[in-house]
Parts: structure tokens; C-alpha cells; sequence
């Protein structure tokens, strides 16, 4: 049982596309819906009109675009501090005050460069991923995963809450002069309405900004 949404050519198409087809099953809801973006840098500011429209319309309910984006990526400290300074401040300001309860900050980027572990520090596995990428050492092209979803911590009798975006997997795709990084994300569950577009919109910008994206 799966709803493939035909490959559309930038994030905001693949958001309507995805809304309608999921809107249009039973109880407006689907399982294992596929999602595949082109080109996920196209037209994905607040400049194309499609995206502000819906920006608009969420921001009455304090559930902007770049809210929902701001959970995977806070890209106004990268854009500050630069990285890597900048998951200081993230881990030891931002999480101060939005923290809800040990088990979950509500924002998927603690889970990347924090995740939780037995013993021993908690990893950066964004950080990580990045100076793989970078280096010329790393030959391997398929072993860039991020893991978001903790068994221990995640795991409980309630119906909500949570995390949503359980794993990340990088890959890089050779092709002539310039490589090209493929990224696939999945999901346990979606608002779409609410939530899809600022997910889709934060990978092309942010992650490109640490040198992640193709």
C-alpha cells in the first residue's frame, strides 16, 4: 500500500501535488505516500509566489514555512554565527528555552547534532556527514545516514507528539565534472497542510549551506 506522487520539478509543486492526492483518499488521509522533488533549490524562497501565499496563510496560525523549517535547520544562527559555532549556541541558548521535556526539544535539529547516546558524547551526525562529504579520503558514496528516531526515548502510549522525521539518508551521485547529492527523508507521519512545504522548502537552502547539498 503505497501513493506515489508523480516526480514534480520543484518543492512547491511537490507540496500541492501531494496535498491534493492525499486530500482526495478516504478520511483525507494516505499511507506511505512518495514524494520525489527535481530540483529541490527551484523557486524555494518566499520570492515564488506559491510559497508566500501559503506562508501567509499559516502565519495566522503561527505556523509559518519558515517556523516549520526553523525545527529542522535554524538558519537565522547559521547565519550569524557560521558554522561550526553556531550548534553551540543552538545547544546551549536555544535549548534552554524551547526544551520540553528530556525526552524531546521539538526541534529535529537537536536529534542531528546531539543524538542521544548510552555513554559518551552525544554525536553530531550533521557535522559528521559534512566533513565526510568534504573529504577526499571517504570513498564511499552511499554511507551518509542520520538518524533521528530514538528507540529508548520514543517509545511510548501516546497518540501524539514526538518526533515526525525519523531518518535521513545522503547520497552522492557521480556524474561528470560535478557530483550531485541525493537526499531521501522519511517520515512517520505529516500534517500537510500545516507541515509539508517547510519541510520540503529547508533542505535546499540550508543543508546547501554547510556544503551538504549538491
Amino acid at each position: 500500500m503505497y501513493l506515489p506522487i508523480p516526480s514534480q520539478p520543484d518543492c512547491a509543486s511537490a507540496w500541492r501535488e501531494a496535498v491534493r492526492a492525499v486530500d482526495a483518499r478516504p478520511g483525507h488521509s494516505a499511507y506511505n505516500v512518495i514524494i520525489d522533488v527535481v530540483d529541490p533549490i527551484a523557486n524555494a524562497t518566499l520570492g515564488d509566489s506559491r510559497i508566500a501565499i501559503v506562508d501567509e496563510f499559516l502565519s495566522a496560525y503561527e505556523k509559518s514555512v519558515e517556523t516549520v523549517a526553523n525545527t529542522i535547520f535554524p538558519a537565522g544562527l547559521y547565519h550569524r554565527y557560521g558554522a561550526p559555532a553556531f550548534f553551540d549556541i543552538f545547544r546551549d541558548n536555544v535549548l534552554k528555552k524551547v526544551r520540553r521535556s528530556e525526552r524531546w526539544s521539538g526541534y529535529y535539529f537537536e536529534r542531528m547534532i546531539q543524538y542521544p547516546v548510552a555513554e559518551g558524547d552525544a554525536p553530531n551526525q550533521l557535522w559528521d556527514i559534512v566533513a565526510r562529504l568534504k573529504s577526499e579520503d571517504v570513498r564511499a558514496l552511499n554511507k551518509f545516514e542520520l538518524s533521528l528516531f530514538d528507540p529508548v526515548r520514543d517509545v511510548d502510549n501516546s497518540p501524539y507528539g514526538g518526533q515526525c522525521l525519523s531518518f535521513m539518508s545522503f547520497k552522492v551521485v557521480p556524474g561528470g565534472a560535478e557530483k550531485t547529492l541525493a537526499l531521501t527523508a522519511m517520515y512517520r507521519n505529516h500534517f500537510y497542510v500545516e507541515k509539508l512545504l517547510g519541510n520540503l522548502v529547508v533542505y535546499h537552502s540550508d543543508f546547501d549551506s554547510l556544503g551538504v547539498a549538491g
